[in-house]
């Protein structure tokens, strides 16, 4: 590290600390020529490859960006899309690779927008996985059917044959005969 006073290509760290969320680190440092101090903070450096084979930093107000337009008109608070892209960094982080793809932001992605609203997740997972026909939402649905809890399923109590229960016969129409 060059310091930034004299330009002397040499530095001693005086001090390490880390951040309040831990992804970076703050250090102190002293030019052995100057003995002037200076700070630098250190982050791990996340790659994402595009499908164009672009590669640009890891962006977490990216992924925010792209979840609000999936959660607009749901109730969803900015603190909530904040949260999600925290975990959606930290679960990327988690993986160890300094190099990931967009297909593997967009599957941290889809995890917690599913827990977080699964309408939000429908919208975002019809662009990530490139629905092009009814049956792809239909099973989309099905499989959030299955993997959901059946409390969840209607909050109303379910009712009628969608309950499993039968349904009320319903009555004949009036022949002229009557």
């Amino acid at each position: 590290m060059h310091c930034p006073f004299c330009r002397h290509p040499d530095s001693r760290v005086v001090d390490s600390r880390t951040t309040d969320d831990g992804t970076s680190i703050r250090r102190r440092r002293q030019c052995p020529d100057c003995s002037r101090r200076f700070t630098t903070v250190e982050t791990a450096s996340l790659m994402v490859i595009k499908r164009s084979g672009v590669t640009e930093p890891f962006s977490r107000t990216k992924v925010i960006s792209g979840v609000r337009k999936a959660c607009q008109g749901r109730p969803v608070t900015e603190d909530a899309l904040a949260q999600l892209g925290q975990r959606v960094e930290e679960a990327v982080r988690a993986t160890g690779s300094a190099e990931l793809t967009t297909h593997d932001v967009g599957l941290a992605i889809l995890g917690p927008l599913q827990e977080l609203d699964v309408v939000a997740y429908l919208r975002f997972a019809s662009v990530y996985k490139a629905f092009d026909t009814l049956e792809d939402f239909e099973a989309a649905i099905a499989d959030l059917r299955d993997t959901r809890p059946h409390s969840e399923e209607c909050e109303c109590g379910a009712s009628g044959a969608a309950a499993g229960q039968a349904a009320a016969p319903v009555p004949a129409p009036a022949s002229a005969a009557d």
